[in-house]
């Protein structure tokens, strides 16, 4: 595994947390996270109208799951993401909100904060936005009217993410934004590429519907893995399939070119459900790949959530075969 040394993880959320915290295990030198920047929710949502920045949630997150493996890193993971308590002004806001917040006033450029509070935690890894101002996400939904073939537009990540309808599909606004050019950069220079898990509509494709961030990933020589979920979630996928997951990537991005998809073995126990999924990852030019990387509990009971030390060993199984 001597040249494999980069990677770059494409999501956001807790699904991009748990891919990160295992892309730390693999040992690779370098890990770009590549976040979404679409919330309008909680605290990001706050600063993000009050403040009008990037919404600093998600990278937060994921500066939290990069930071340094000793007391002093931890402490710092920890204090990012600690949310004050009580009624006032300041309850639900998160610390690592609030300091990205302040340290892109004094700093006057947003990435500047972000590689700062990189520093303080002694990060291994460097935190992107996908591009470099908020999006929106905007969803056709069905099953809002009593005719289920009337589709509605829902707008917001928020809203999508938690809306009772069956989400068609989603589209960003503006609809091309510019890609952040670091972003770009640190794609073409991967060596292993992930995108997911997460959210599938609010966290996961719009990554995929900037040209630049497909075209880019389809022209790399990165390895290109999706990390598919473990499970349909409530709201925005409820009753997707996993191989609906895969069919819903290609729609929303049919010129983009994997490799690999990664599935938890637990989650597709039979031949024939893995026959169905391999037909759908076919589409996108890749190989499935089936790996137990589901976490449990103390009693053996498998979690809707990835085990980073599993998920590591996937991946550096996969970064071997690149």
């Amino acid at each position: 595994m001597t040249r494999q040394t980069h990677m770059a993880c494409l999501g956001g959320g807790h699904g991009l947390y748990q891919t990160l915290l295992a892309a730390q295990m693999t040992g690779v030198e370098r890990i770009s996270a590549i976040v979404t920047v679409a919330d309008d929710g909680g605290s990001s949502g706050r600063l993000r109208r009050e403040l009008e920045i990037i919404p600093p949630g998600d990278l937060r997150m994921a500066l939290a799951a990069l930071s340094d493996d000793t007391e002093t890193g931890q402490m710092w993971a920890e204090t990012l993401q600690h949310r004050f308590r009580g009624n006032g002004a300041m309850a639900g806001h998160a610390v690592g909100n609030l300091l990205i917040a302040g340290l892109t006033e004094v700093l006057g450029d947003y990435q500047a904060a972000l590689d700062k509070v990189a520093q303080l935690t002694n990060s291994r890894g460097r935190v992107l936005p996908v591009v470099n101002h908020p999006l929106d996400i905007e969803a056709e939904v069905a099953g809002l009217d009593e005719d289920p073939r009337i589709m509605r537009a829902v707008r917001g990540q928020v809203a999508v993410a938690s809306t009772p309808g069956q989400v068609r599909r989603v589209r960003i606004l503006p609809a091309h934004p510019q890609a952040n050019p670091n972003a770009l950069a640190a794609l073409s220079d991967a060596d292993l590429i992930t995108i997911g898990p997460g959210s599938w509509f609010s966290s996961v494709l719009p990554h995929v519907l900037v040209p630049e961030i497909v075209n880019t990933v389809k022209s790399s020589s990165a390895m290109r893995v999706v990390v598919l979920n473990l499970s349909a979630e409530p709201g925005e996928t409820q009753g997707f399939s996993a191989e609906r997951h895969l069919h819903v990537l290609a729609q929303h991005a049919p010129e983009l070119r994997i490799d690999r998809v990664l599935v938890d073995s637990n989650a597709i126990p039979s031949e024939s459900e893995r026959s169905y999924l391999q037909r759908a990852a076919n589409v996108l030019g890749a190989q499935a790949v089936f790996a137990d990387v589901s976490l449990r509990d103390e009693n053996g009971v498998r979690l809707n959530k990835h085990d980073p030390h599993k998920l590591s060993a996937a991946l550096k199984g996969l970064l071997e075969q690149s």
